[in-house]
């Protein structure tokens, strides 16, 4: 797929069942998941150390039925981690290893305490500094696994789980995984990385006319000392309609009418967005800017429509008999 500006609306290049087409649109909603604007990261360890015959990213299409009785490696510790080796071990595999580079699986809820509706239906009117200080909380406290999906893997007494433990190296000798990680070596079959997603709107092809122009937090606010991230910074700086915004007034006016409803808008909206905690207020807040903007775009077309005459329900005929005539009307009459 890709979006190709054009005077007034957009082109969209897509890819069918029957072959290609091309459709026009005036408003864009990137509802399009958790690589919606980035794509799945790989730590370089592995896509560096290993052949990608030997890993896959949770996103990819997993064979697990191939992985019984081999000897597994999990690199995260979130839940798209723990899933992965729950249907590893499910499907036969000899052993699985999960490493998590905390020292504790994350299990506080950070985004829980804003869950309330003053913080829930203004967090896009909070200064930055707060919403960037609210981001940062989360990116130390951590991603949480539901408890059920930690149950799901402690059943099978072939599960180990390794804390503080980040791999420092990887190659392959004799088609296995030769991994280091907290001062022991490891060999193994297969690893899969449960380790999330990049944000990076240039990497996204549908983008890629205009992701150059696109406003990033990096480019609106300055951090101060300690509270430097650069995942966070490379996040698109949204609009009250979580549309993007441009990085040069005037380069891109196009921009405003692409809203995103994907994870992208964490920074900027305060929830994940795209998941159920968005759809209160983020799906009111997308569908209200792009009621709002083609309303106002239309605005002779609606004004005519305003000011066009209006038929009567009735005509007096309706009510004539019971108008009240004075002595002197019926004289008259």
């Amino acid at each position: 797929m890709r979006i190709e500006p054009a005077e007034g609306h957009f082109r969209l290049y897509l890819e069918t069942e029957a072959g290609a087409v091309v459709e026009t649109a005036r408003k864009i909603i990137l509802a399009n998941g958790v690589a919606g604007n980035g794509g799945p990261y790989v730590p370089p360890v592995l896509s560096e150390g290993l052949p990608p015959r030997l890993y896959a990213h949770t996103a990819d299409a997993i064979d697990f039925a191939a992985l019984r009785g081999k000897a597994v490696a999990v690199v995260g510790g979130a839940a798209s981690a723990f899933d992965a080796a729950a249907v590893a071990l499910e499907n036969g595999a000899g052993c699985v290893h999960l490493f998590a580079r905390r020292p504790s699986v994350a299990a506080i809820p950070i985004s829980r305490v804003r869950g309330y509706p003053g913080a829930y239906d203004n967090y896009p009117e909070l200064p930055d500094a707060i919403r960037w200080q609210q981001a940062i909380r989360f990116r130390h406290a951590g991603s949480t696994p539901p408890r059920d999906a930690i149950e799901r893997v402690l059943r099978f007494p072939n599960f180990h789980l390794h804390l503080g433990a980040p791999w420092l190296s990887a190659r392959e000798e004799a088609g296995r995984i030769v991994a280091r990680a907290a001062g022991e070596e490891f060999r193994f079959d297969f690893t899969i990385a449960g380790t999330g997603y990049f944000v990076d709107p240039q990497a996204r092809p549908e983008l890629a006319d205009f992701a150059d122009r696109i406003l990033l937090w990096r480019d609106r606010f300055v951090p101060p000392p300690g509270e430097e991230d650069d995942y966070l910074g490379a996040h698109p700086y949204l609009g009250a309609g979580q549309e993007y915004l441009e990085r040069s007034a005037g380069t891109a006016p196009c921009l405003r009418d692409i809203h995103v409803h994907n994870p992208a808008g964490f920074v900027s909206c305060g929830w994940p967005v795209g998941d159920v905690p968005s759809m209160k207020r983020g799906v009111a807040a997308v569908t209200a800017r792009i009621s709002r903007d083609l309303f106002l775009a239309d605005l002779y077309s609606h004004r005519q429509r305003l000011t066009a005459d209006v038929a009567p329900d009735f005509d007096e005929s309706l009510y004539a008999g019971a108008i009240w005539k004075s002595a002197t009307d019926l004289a008259a009459g």
